[in-house]
């Protein structure tokens, strides 16, 4: 009988003489079901291909099968451009411009999980549109130090409010059929020596800290990729770690997915193949020693992972283990026909972009209510600074992007104010004039030939006439500040910038810092400014976004996702542990008091807190209750506040729960954040807020037992605006 072919984007496969189709074809089947049948047609080469890069960013799929390729794409805050096959340079596409979204800390900042899902559906989309079947982010290391120069990726501080806003966004990417792969699995808190750096970190920092935004992604969000950081725990690369990948990932959380390497995290073959690890990407080999081009096929999970199966020194167990996951991973996302088609650079997405940054954008300050600029009244308004007109979604590392468009907060201001009031701008400083990142240029040159002296009396000479000055300082994307691959070098403004502030605020009592950054910086001038308002990295949008915020067109209801110290050595890593270490090793000693945690311990008070933000409404809370006064370790108890709107606009509010134990056997925070929500209120509107918990809010990490523990005693439940904004407790037991 004459076989039937079936061409695939990726290949063909040939139907049997009764045209069944095979088992891992049919998506009728069970995945499990589909993943054994196809495994059993394959190669002991077609396997090892599928674990590692054929290029820089796809790995082989079975095309004789028609398993296709899978493709990757840096994330978390857009759709990278296409570089060429082999080389890091771009590779001349006329139709890969994305639309840039918001940093992760302005997301996190949103303290809105519905924003978060918002995020990951557009942004999944995007991936899905240009045959992306992994997105790499989002990222959920904790902000253990400001210095961190990739902060701005991350989610901040507090591992419950990573945890939280990380699930929705893996949801709203997998719905796409784009695996969502979150990192940097584990304790990636650097950049300085981060291919060889040891952390030294107790198991309870480990497990209280630094993984529940991780264990809340697979077991909650349900990610289908994880990839490894490039550091090293337990003198092991975190990439192939035994004690992260085999029994916290794989053993102690149930994960199913793909283990990614970071690339150029992989470093050695045998523990690659042991520990947990399952696609390699960009090892530094070049093949060359043996006489070939193709150093792909001399990753170590290539060539020498084969060599060692041929040679008998290791079995097909593992190898097979590691092609299970993904073909998972294929069936869930390339050969899933149902999966939606995408979308890319819609105007939908870019309206998502600016609602997300929006929400995300904190009122730190607001002395004599100076903001929002009034436009029936103000009619000079000078902007001051280079990140008012520097473009910011180019550059910091692999989450630099070609983005369509990006409205500047210059621009966004300008458009803003129309013919209400007239927009004037002075560079008052000259930073970083660099245009390009990996082959994507800007457009812009920022070169200026005058002094330091010439920008700063230009500005201070424009701003004594105008009705109010707006500074857009802070941080850039540039090395050594927010970037991969450096960190910062102190808190301070860069281009001395204080200078600059301090001088306007002389000149104009009516002065707003806006600070774009990923990161909290010192503000040595925060009782001569009235106004600061954090702008974060915003993307496409960014000039509307801020705009909108600056003229009250939209009310700020963003809220810190970490603290901002006076100092450095107010923060746990500078005051008790190390940071960077050395080349070899880093100490962790601060151990669980990491920010708002050591500021309560050591009774610190922050520049700005943990959850602090501002409105331009008020809000008035009442007094919190329960639902009962003691609770078993199976039972939940649920807390109960009002909260109205006492102000005369519509406003959002971010109620805060925080629980303390009052009296426990190991040392434990003053308290932490177990429950957040926020609700949107009219002018005089009032709504109960409820939260419930259960033995779970009330635990601690026992490391000698290595078990959670719910220590029975008296708790406290603590209703917040901030972590030291307090509005009300109440006592409650464990019995």
């Amino acid at each position: 009988m004459k076989a039937v072919f079936i061409l695939l984007v990726a290949g063909t496969f040939t139907l049997n003489a009764q045209n069944k189709i095979p088992v891992y074809m049919d998506e009728t089947k069970p995945v499990n079901e589909r993943v054994e049948d196809a495994l059993l047609r394959m190669t002991t080469e077609e396997k090892a291909a599928m674990l590692h890069a054929q290029s820089k960013f796809s790995s082989a799929g079975v095309a004789r099968l028609g398993i296709p390729e899978n493709w990757m794409t840096d994330g978390p805050h857009g759709i990278r451009p296409e570089v060429l096959w082999d080389e890091w340079e771009q590779a001349g596409w006329t139709n890969d411009s994305c639309i840039a979204f918001p940093a992760l800390t302005c997301l996190s900042s949103t303290w809105n999980k519905e924003m978060s899902l918002l995020y990951g559906r557009s942004i999944g989309a995007e991936a899905r549109y240009r045959n992306k079947n992994v997105l790499l982010g989002p990222g959920v290391n904790i902000y253990r130090t400001p210095l961190n120069g990739r902060n701005f990726e991350y989610m901040g501080e507090d591992p419950y409010l990573a945890g939280r806003m990380v699930v929705p966004y893996i949801k709203g990417v997998q719905e796409n059929g784009v695996a969502a792969c979150v990192k940097h699995y584990a304790l990636n808190n650097q950049e300085t020596n981060r291919h060889t750096v040891n952390v030294i970190v107790d198991d309870r920092a480990l497990y209280e800290i630094y993984l529940p935004a991780f264990k809340a992604a697979v077991q909650e969000g349900g990610a289908w990729a994880i990839m490894g950081s490039y550091n090293l725990y337990k003198g092991q690369q975190c990439c192939h770690n035994r004690y992260l990948l085999n029994d916290i990932l794989r053993g102690e959380w149930g994960f199913e997915g793909v283990v990614i390497s970071d690339w150029g995290g992989v470093n050695d073959t045998r523990e690659a193949i042991f520990h947990g690890l399952d696609m390699e990407f960009g090892s530094w080999t070049d093949g060359l020693t043996d006489g070939v081009s193709n150093a792909y096929d001399h990753y170590y999970l290539a060539l020498p992972y084969l060599k060692m199966i041929r040679s008998g020194e290791v079995g097909t167990k593992e190898l097979d283990e590691k092609v299970r996951r993904i073909l998972r991973l294929s069936f869930l996302t390339t050969m899933n026909s149902k999966r939606p088609y995408g979308s890319f650079g819609t105007e939908e997405h870019a309206l998502a972009g600016r609602r997300i940054a929006q929400e995300g954008i904190v009122l730190l300050k607001n002395e004599n209510n100076i903001l929002p600029i009034d436009l029936n009244v103000t009619k000079r308004i000078l902007a001051v600074g280079e990140n008012a007109i520097k473009m910011m979604t180019v550059g910091g590392g692999s989450s630099s992007l070609k983005a369509i468009y990006e409205v500047s907060p210059l621009d966004g201001l300008k458009q803003r104010a129309g013919l209400h009031a007239e927009v004037l701008y002075a560079r008052g400083y000259a930073g970083d004039a660099s245009r390009s990142y990996n082959g994507v240029k800007t457009g812009q040159n920022l070169s200026d030939s005058r002094s330091e002296r010439e920008l700063l009396d230009e500005a201070v000479s424009m701003a004594k006439d105008a009705d109010i000055v707006i500074f857009f300082g802070g941080l850039n994307k540039s090395d050594f500040q927010d970037s991969e691959g450096t960190d910062r070098k102190g808190l301070e403004l860069p281009y001395n910038q204080d200078k600059v502030i301090t001088e306007l605020a002389k000149a104009n009592n009516k002065l707003v810092v806006v600070n774009i950054s990923g990161n909290a910086v010192a503000m040595p001038w925060v009782n001569q400014v009235p106004a600061i308002v954090q702008g974060w990295y915003l993307g496409t949008e960014a000039g509307h976004a801020l705009a909108s915020v600056l003229t009250g067109d939209v009310n700020p209801s963003g809220k810190l996702p970490f603290s901002f110290p006076v100092k450095l050595t107010d923060n746990g890593a500078h005051a008790m542990g190390e940071f960077p270490g050395t080349k070899e090793e880093v100490k962790y000693n601060e151990g669980i008091w990491v920010g708002y945690r050591r500021h309560d311990a050591k009774k610190i008070k922050p520049l700005f807190s943990f959850g602090h933000g501002l409105s331009y409404t008020t809000f008035e809370y009442g007094k919190v209750s329960a639902d009962r006064k003691e609770m078993t370790a199976n039972d939940k108890i649920t807390f109960t506040v009002n909260v109205k709107n006492t102000g005369n606009r519509e406003g959002a509010e971010i109620v805060q729960l925080y629980i303390r134990d009052l009296k426990s056997s190991l040392p434990r925070p003053v308290k932490e954040l177990k429950g957040f929500d926020k609700i949107r209120l009219n002018a005089g509107e009032e709504k109960a807020v409820t939260f419930t918990i259960d033995k779970e809010a009330l635990s601690y990490f026992d490391a000698d037992k290595h078990e959670w523990i719910a220590e029975p005693g008296d708790f406290e439940a603590i209703i917040g605006a901030s972590s030291t904004d307090i509005k009300s407790k109440i006592g409650f037991k464990l019995k």
